[in-house]
This record gives structure tokens, C-alpha cells and sequence, in this order.
């Protein structure tokens, strides 16, 4: 019982070492993607939506202090995403979910918010016009992150090619 509570921290530490080392290497003109929200989708996907917006809230704090960024940032947007990801938990569909292409659109529909949420409140110019920043610090993260799930679908998919 107490594994199921920290088996996805213990995955969150090499993670989050990854994210804040590796990843802003490979960014493409800043957009980077969000390996520890595929992490948070998943574990959401696998317990329930309590689950994984209690572990987006604990996750994201952990990951604010670590980055140094603003207090809270991550913490919101993952909590939120974590919530929204949690709308498409079923326990029938469970493996269903975790192993098909679905997995990738609540990833992209996830990631889309977090981006946007993360960069409203992080961004600290307000002239910024919602639409270019819907498009910019939404979408485009979006898909660079989805396009880092898609290993997951792959090798946890039953029908190998």
C-alpha cells in the first residue's frame, strides 16, 4: 500500500533530473517538453483522479523548489492538468487507456493546458495577446511532449508490431 504511494516519487527523482538538465538541451527554440506531466497523466490514469491530482499538487511542489522558479507555478498547473487528465479515468478501460493512442490525446489535451497555465502565471509581461501565447506556450509544448509519451504507447501497447 505504502509502495503505491511512493513508487511514482521514486520515478519523479530521476525525472525531474532529467527535466531540468537534459531537456532544456534538446528545446526547440524554448519549447521544451514536460516528461514529469506524462509521469502525473499516467499515474492519473491508473489510480483515479484523486490520486493524480494530489500527486500533481505534490509533485509540482516538489519540482518548484527544486527548479527555483516561482513558488507554485508548477505546483497549479500540474494540480489542474492532473484534474482535467483525470476526467478520462475508468477502471473498465484502465489498460485500454494506458495502452492506445487515447493515452496520447489526454497526454496532448493535459500538456496544452499545463503549457498555457504555467506560462500565464509565470509570465510576468501582460501584453502578451492570449491567442499568440495560447499558441505558443500551448500548443506547440503540447505536441513536443506528446511526442515524448509516445514511447510509453509503444512498448506498453499488447499489440506489438
Amino acid at each position: 500500500m505504502l509502495m503505491d504511494y511512493l513508487k511514482p516519487v521514486l520515478f519523479f527523482i530521476p525525472l525531474a533530473i532529467v527535466q531540468l538538465v537534459v531537456i532544456p538541451l534538446i528545446s526547440i527554440y524554448n519549447i521544451i517538453p514536460n516528461l514529469i506531466l506524462i509521469l502525473i497523466v499516467y499515474y492519473t490514469l491508473k489510480e483515479g483522479q484523486i490520486f493524480g491530482t494530489i500527486l500533481g499538487f505534490v509533485l509540482g511542489f516538489l519540482l518548484d523548489l527544486i527548479s527555483g522558479g516561482l513558488i507554485g507555478a508548477f505546483m497549479f498547473s500540474f494540480t489542474i492538468s492532473a484534474f482535467i487528465s483525470g476526467y478520462f479515468y475508468s477502471e473498465n478501460k484502465m489498460d485500454t487507456n494506458l495502452a492506445s493512442y487515447f493515452f496520447l490525446l489526454i497526454v496532448f489535451i493535459s500538456a496544452c493546458v499545463n503549457s498555457f497555465l504555467f506560462a500565464r502565471i509565470s509570465n510576468s509581461n501582460s501584453n502578451v495577446n492570449l491567442l499568440l501565447l495560447m499558441m505558443e506556450e500551448g500548443l506547440l509544448p503540447g505536441l513536443y511532449t506528446t511526442l515524448f509519451g509516445l514511447p510509453l504507447v509503444v512498448f506498453n501497447s499488447k499489440n506489438r508490431i
